[in-house]
């Protein structure tokens, strides 16, 4: 790890530095996922959740060029409140540093900087996936997952991606999918997608032995943690596929494609639905924010 590129805040580095556990958190969704102020409160809520939980968290995000693990409070609110912040992935890493930029980090780009900075459990709402669509729009989370050997809990894929071709790239590429508490895999806003997941875990303990057997035979890839959104915070399917249908017409008509069309449908999803799939997304990411720290507690238990 370059100490020129790096910068690890001073209680993320004290804590590896006392083998006490850490949980990654992400930075697009305070810059690009969530609407002001909502994104910055959740943003600051999760580091909390975290540190109840009896771990320390590290916000990933990109300033200047350098890749930051781990934020102060005005950091955080640079990410959140600055126009100039941009949506960095993995292949986005080397124009950010070289060109000093601003940068919210992808699920794939928090992953590889959080795996070199040796942080081993991330926490976020949704993975990228395969995108709906005639064209074979597959994104750099997937690849990610496959080779970075890190503990990703989240609430399954996004809901406007193509979730059965999503579940099934997981599968071909080897990557473990535990369910929490549950047998399907969670589809974001919703419980349940009639996907199967590879193993129910009913406890962070239980997932936590087959994170740790996953080290010790030194398997490549992510585990994928899939944690359902509360209850009370769900919408229902017939009412998502409704509202994505109309926001899916919408990026169609005003030609919104590529990095742009994720955000694009969360927010209008959001605004078509009455404020109620913004509801869930803050709800599954404290949840997961709280599963992770328990996962990562238990890992250094084992």
């Amino acid at each position: 790890m370059n100490s020129d590129l790096f910068i690890i805040d001073t209680e993320v580095e004290q804590a590896l530095a006392d083998g006490r556990c850490v949980v990654a958190l992400e930075s697009t969704v305070i810059a690009h996922g969530l609407p002001r102020p909502q994104n910055l409160e959740t943003a600051l809520r999760l580091e909390q959740i975290v540190r109840e939980a009896g771990a320390v968290p590290a916000t990933i995000a990109i300033i200047e060029g350098k890749l930051h693990v781990g934020l102060t409070r005005e950091e955080v609110e640079r990410i959140a409140t600055s126009d100039r912040v941009h949506k960095i992935s993995r292949r986005d890493l080397a124009i950010a540093v070289a060109r000093k930029l601003d940068g919210a980090t992808t699920v794939a780009a928090t992953m590889w900087v959080a795996h070199r900075a040796g942080l081993e459990v991330f926490a976020t709402g949704g993975i990228g996936g395969v995108h709906r669509g005639r064209l074979p729009d597959v994104s750099a989370d997937l690849p990610e997952l496959a080779q970075t050997p890190m503990t990703v809990v989240c609430s399954g894929a996004k809901i406007v991606l193509d979730l059965e071709a999503t579940r099934e790239w997981l599968e071909t590429y080897g990557v473990t999918v535990i369910g929490m508490g549950c047998d399907q895999m969670p589809a974001f806003y919703s419980r349940k997608s009639g996907l199967p997941v590879d193993v129910r875990a009913d406890s962070a303990e239980e997932a936590a032995k087959i994170i740790g057997a996953s080290r010790k035979l030194q398997l490549k890839g992510a585990t994928l943690v899939t944690v359902p959104v509360p209850e009370e915070a769900e919408v229902p399917a017939s009412q998502l596929e409704s509202v994505l249908d109309e926001a899916m017409a919408e990026a169609e008509r005003t030609n919104i494609k590529g990095r742009d069309l994720t955000p694009f449908l969360l927010s209008r999803m959001a605004w078509q639905s009455g404020g109620a799939t913004l509801k869930a997304n803050i709800a599954l990411l404290e949840n997961n924010a709280s599963v992770a720290a328990e996962i990562a507690l238990c890992l250094l238990r084992i």
